[in-house]
């Protein structure tokens, strides 16, 4: 059974202005990379598919989508504590998540420029969305009195280097798992329109459809460098970002179950669905899936969660940090020893499937 979460807190560093989520390994990334090496990339192999992509990019077939309705137009004072809360730090995550992505689009794009024009551009339209969505998400915790100062993220947030094949194997998994996020809140709350308690989900559909575009395009890149997915080396990478981007998932969607319970889901069937869905995109891109149907893999993952709201729960206590520590210290040794067993779970075949299917 799953621990319950600790409420969340809202903190501010002054006032309507909501202060940035503390960093952990759940909260979305800021990266840099080695842009030298982005633009020698060789795409000669998926040339064709990703000129037809930035045709697509340069339509901009979302442009008229993301305009408020008069919907919006209201006071949102009749949503309980619990639920206000909870949604506040889901639009938090989500839109330090896509103004991150913004960020390292737009210094792709300017860094590229002049030296690889087909790179430069399709990230300057990448960017031109995350930005879009990441305002999008800011307006509407504004309407719950809170916004976050985006300007003051993008100079004190934390910024990791990640070599440019990683952060495609990141992006790339991070784009397909918001797609299935999204369209999976959408058609639930399709069905049961008593939970949509906020306009901003009626957007789920056409948003989810740019998450979709994105993550085909780091498809193709993903394709394009044939040691990615053609060698052991790239299918244990493949193995240890699938994974790693599962368990902070169910991590992260435990931690916050009474934002899915506002919405009329069960966290945990649709944490099981999210990564089952993504599992099998993942199988277009990469020469492995993870065997998720292994008895072991969802006991393993929910076993790491359960650790992860005991720590939290001892970082929310009165004692000294040493003490904290100590007492953390067999909870985190327990994470990496679940997180190691379940790397070891033999994995599926893509390529292999892939060459049946031809």
């Amino acid at each position: 059974m799953v621990t319950s979460a600790p409420p969340v807190e809202i903190k501010e560093i002054s006032p309507g202005v909501k202060a940035p989520t503390e960093e952990t390994i759940l909260t979305p990334r800021f990266y840099i990379t080695d842009f030298d090496k982005v633009a020698n990339l060789d795409l000669s192999t998926q040339q064709e598919e990703l000129e037809a992509m930035l045709e697509q990019m340069r339509a901009d077939l979302n442009r008229h989508h993301f305009v408020r309705t008069e919907e919006f137009n209201q006071t949102w004072d009749h949503l309980d504590d619990t639920t206000r809360k909870a949604f506040i730090d889901f639009l938090d995550r989500s839109c330090t998540s896509e103004f991150s992505g913004f960020l390292l689009f737009k210094e792709l794009s300017r860094k590229l420029k002049g030296r690889n024009p087909l790179l430069s551009e399709m990230f300057h339209h990448l960017a031109r969305d995350e930005a879009r969505h990441a305002g999008f998400l800011n307006k509407a915790m504004s309407d719950l009195g809170l916004s976050l100062d985006l300007g003051y993220l993008t100079k004190n947030r934390t910024y990791t280097f990640f070599k440019p094949e990683w952060v495609i194997y990141t992006v790339y998994l991070s784009e397909k798992i918001g797609y299935w996020r999204y369209i999976t809140m959408y058609r639930h709350l399709e069905k049961h329109p008593e939970h949509k308690f906020y306009p901003l989900f009626n957007f789920f559909e056409s948003w989810c459809q740019d998450e979709n575009r994105h993550g085909d395009i780091f498809n193709a890149l993903v394709r394009s460098q044939r040691q990615m997915w053609d060698s052991w080396s790239g299918r244990l990478w493949a193995r240890f970002f699938l994974l790693a981007v599962f368990v902070t998932h169910s991590l992260a969607v435990m931690e916050r179950s009474d934002f899915y319970h506002s919405l009329g889901f069960d966290p945990t069937e649709y944490d099981i669905h999210i990564i089952r869905k993504t599992n099998e995109s993942g199988g277009r891109a990469f020469p492995v899936m993870l065997n998720v149907d292994h008895p072991e893999f969802f006991k393993r993952v929910y076993r790491c969660s359960d650790r992860n709201i005991k720590m939290q729960q001892i970082d929310k206590s009165n004692a000294p940090k040493f003490v904290k520590f100590l007492r953390k210290l067999p909870l985190i040794a327990g994470v990496a020893g679940d997180f190691l067993r379940l790397y070891l779970i033999k994995p599926i075949d893509a390529e292999a499937m892939r060459e049946t299917v031809r």
